[in-house]
This record gives C-alpha cells, sequence and structure tokens, in this order.
C-alpha cells in the first residue's frame, strides 16, 4: 500500500485526531474507534493495523525498515501513535481535572458528540433492509446490555490479564465500544490502568535515579509482569482485531455498519450525563483507595435531571456543543475532499 500525500496541514489536523482517540480511549463510556468513525480514518486505520503482519516483518528483515514503514502506512500511524501517546500526558490531564470539577458537563458533551456520531453515520447509510435492520437491533441490544452490567471482582490470573489486554484494545478499533469501561466491568481498571500504570512509572523514575532497589520488590515485580502480560495482550488484540475488522469491512460493510449504529446507540446509557458514581466500599463501609489514594469506581447510577434546574440547561447547551463539534469535523472532512 502506498503512503498517501499529506500536506503539513493533513499531518497537524491527524496529529490533533490522535490527541482525541488518546484521550477518549482514557475515559470510561468513550470509544477512541468513535473519533476515528467519525473523522472519517476508520477504514485507513484498521487497513493499516491489519499490515502489521508476517510480510511486514519479512519486509523488515529482508529490505529493511524502510520498506517495513511504507508497507504498513507507517507515516499515518506514526503521527496518531505519537497524538495518543502525546494526549496521555496533556490533553488526558486536562480532561482528568474538568472530570473532577465538571464532571456533568464532561458527560454533556460526551453524550452530544455521540449523537452527533449516530447522526453522522446514519444520514449516508441508505441501506436498511431486512439484514441490516436486525444486525442493528442486535447491535443495539448489546450496547444497552453491556451499559447495564454489573462489574466483576480484581482477577490478577495472568491469563485473564491476556483476555483484558484483547478484550480492552477495543475501544481503539470498534466504534461505540469503550475500552476502559469494558475494564470496569472485568473488575480490572484500577490494577490495570491505575496501579500498573504507577508502578512502571515509578520504576522508571528509580532507574533514572539510579535506584535498582525495586528488583527485590516481589510485589512492584508482580504488577510489572501484569502490566507486561496486559501490554501484549493489548498489541495481540490490535493486530488480531484488525484483521477481522479489515475482513467485514470488506466483505459485510452495510452489515457491519448496520451493528456500528445501532452498538453506538445502545453505548449512549454508558455516557448519560446525569449519574451518580458509586465507589466500592470495604466491610466497615468506607471507602476503598487506589495506589493514587483515589476512590474507586464501582458503577454508575442514572437518573433523569430537574428540568427546572439551571445545570440541567447548561448540560444541556454542552450536549449541542458536542453535537457542533462533530458536525465540524463532518464539515471539514468534507472540505479536505474537495
Amino acid at each position: 500500500m502506498l503512503q498517501k500525500t499529506r500536506t503539513i496541514q493533513d499531518k497537524i489536523f491527524l496529529f490533533i485526531k490522535g490527541l482525541a482517540m488518546g484521550a477518549a480511549n482514557k475515559v470510561p463510556g468513550v470509544s477512541g474507534g468513535i473519533v476515528a468513525f467519525v473523522a472519517g480514518f476508520y477504514e485507513e486505520f484498521i487497513f493499516s493495523l491489519q499490515r502489521i503482519n508476517g510480510k511486514a516483518f519479512t519486509l523488515l528483515f529482508k529490505r529493511g525498515f524502510k520498506s517495513f514503514f511504507q508497507y504498513i502506512n507507517g507515516r499515518f500511524l506514526g503521527l496518531l501513535l505519537l497524538g495518543m501517546l502525546t494526549s496521555y500526558f496533556s490533553v488526558s490531564k486536562i480532561l482528568d481535572y474538568f472530570l473532577e470539577r465538571k464532571e456533568l458537563y464532561v458527560w454533556a458533551c460526551f453524550f452530544g458528540m455521540i449523537l452527533g456520531s449516530i447522526y453522522y453515520i446514519y444520514k449516508d447509510f441508505h441501506h436498511w433492509k431486512k439484514n441490516t435492520i436486525l444486525s442493528a437491533l442486535a447491535g443495539l441490544i448489546l450496547g444497552v446490555s453491556i451499559s447495564f452490567l454489573s462489574p466483576a471482582k480484581e482477577n490478577d490470573n495472568l491469563l485473564f490479564i491476556f483476555l483484558c489486554g484483547i478484550i480492552s484494545v477495543s475501544g481503539m478499533t470498534l466504534p461505540g465500544l469503550s475500552g476502559s469501561f469494558i475494564l470496569i466491568l472485568l473488575g480490572n481498571y484500577v490494577l490495570l490502568l491505575v496501579d500498573s500504570v504507577n508502578a512502571l512509572y515509578n520504576t522508571i523514575a528509580e532507574v533514572f535515579k539510579g535506584d535498582f532497589s525495586f528488583i527485590n520488590n516481589g510485589e512492584r515485580l508482580h504488577i510489572l509482569k501484569i502490566l507486561a502480560v496486559f501490554t501484549l495482550g493489548s498489541a495481540t488484540g490490535l493486530v488480531t482485531l484488525s484483521h477481522l475488522l479489515n475482513y467485514v469491512l470488506k466483505h459485510y460493510k452495510f452489515v457491519t455498519t448496520a451493528v456500528i449504529i445501532g452498538f453506538i446507540t445502545g453505548s449512549l446509557g454508558v455516557v448519560w450525563p446525569w449519574k451518580q458514581t458509586i465507589y466500592k466500599l470495604n466491610e466497615t463501609g468506607n471507602y476503598i483507595l487506589d495506589s493514587e489514594g483515589e476512590k474507586i469506581i464501582l458503577n454508575y447510577q442514572r437518573y433523569i435531571p430537574n428540568f427546572e434546574s439551571v445545570e440541567t440547561w447548561t448540560a444541556l447547551g454542552f450536549i449541542c456543543i458536542g453535537i457542533l463539534i462533530v458536525l465540524a469535523l463532518d464539515w471539514y472532512g468534507k472540505r479536505t475532499t474537495k
């Protein structure tokens, strides 16, 4: 596959899309795959990922890095990955700040973006037949079901951790399926996205200071082993899911799109702005804290808002802003295509 010729402006916007994907992937309930779908690079993203295969590594060893890089559409994947990594240390931190202080308005904006995404996909889909309608209904039922599942208990079995990696990466490849929310349901969100990341950060900081005492810390080594297995599972899931999605997009494009429309619609329950967070409690009724001293989320209790409240109408305004963001992305996509 020849890499597309991209202008400086295209590269900047691709980096920004990577920022958006990174921020979306970190928030429980929001899918980075939606960003890819709405921003118009979903198929290229899936196609590029499925090029990371045996032939790619044969090219790497026989013809060198340049051939490998070109075969996997490396410029595209590199800019997206750079955006996602940058997001983790910047945009997602800002998002954390606003989630802590203005949680309702952040969820409202995301809710609006998903509403806008459904409209964006639906308006150009003109292939409603019996099989696509049934597919959309199946996606809707699955999305709603996931929204109201109860979380499992934490499990550090390495095989289960590997499976968590495969499943959680779905947020990048499947629009509407939040990898972070799936980890909450599997009971391992704190273990894999908080404790493990903190353990890695502390280990790297200690190594830079010349402190290798972590080698004798059995608990730290166990968490680092968990992180390594989770990363391996994520990489495996990313490649295998991309091959599967590339196949179904080629052979069952309309059915797949119908499932995605239904699934995203069903996932609206996860990002419903008006919800109360339920935290884990111990036997004495006190909050259980993670390694950062933060309360651990158990699930959410949703409720109907009070329409006499100014806060509710402000949140509705943020829903409109979310919809406008998606429409602006649609407008930009059409403009650049022309």
